[in-house]
């Protein structure tokens, strides 16, 4: 979804909080949700969970129709990378994936090598986890 997500729909970012410590993640996925506040941490609703949200800054503008705001929210499945290295995303990353380490407000981010699966995190490393490269 990160090709999804214009600079408009970002630009009012002020901050990104991160729940986890993204340095042991290779990837977390991205995606812009209707929320109701511009600022709180917001409800989840998805299998797995959620790594970090962003939070809009004043300028921000709610929807005529709903009210609400779209503001990104970063998150992992329980299949993704960090808990099942051998599966799936062994290698490769899901569309709406992102390196973590390229995100800051307004800035959409990007898939780097390590988030496609190229060299491993330092947790990954820790408990002697290797990628088929």
């Amino acid at each position: 979804m990160s090709a999804l997500i214009s600079d408009d729909e970002i630009k009012h970012e002020t901050e990104l909080v991160w729940l986890e410590d993204i340095a042991q993640l290779d990837y977390v996925r991205q995606s812009l949700d209707r929320l109701p506040t511009r600022g709180a941490k917001p409800a989840y609703f998805r299998d797995g969970r959620m790594v970090g949200y962003a939070i809009l800054g004043p300028k921000a503008k709610a929807s005529r129709a709903s009210g609400t705001f779209r503001r990104r929210v970063f998150w992992l499945l329980p299949h993704d990378r960090d808990t099942a290295p051998e599966g799936l995303y062994a290698t490769g990353a899901p569309a709406e994936a992102v390196d973590p380490r390229t995100l800051t407000p307004g800035v959409k981010g990007r898939k780097t090598e390590r988030s496609e699966g190229g060299p491993p995190s330092t947790a990954m490393q820790e408990l002697g986890i290797t990628l088929p490269l």
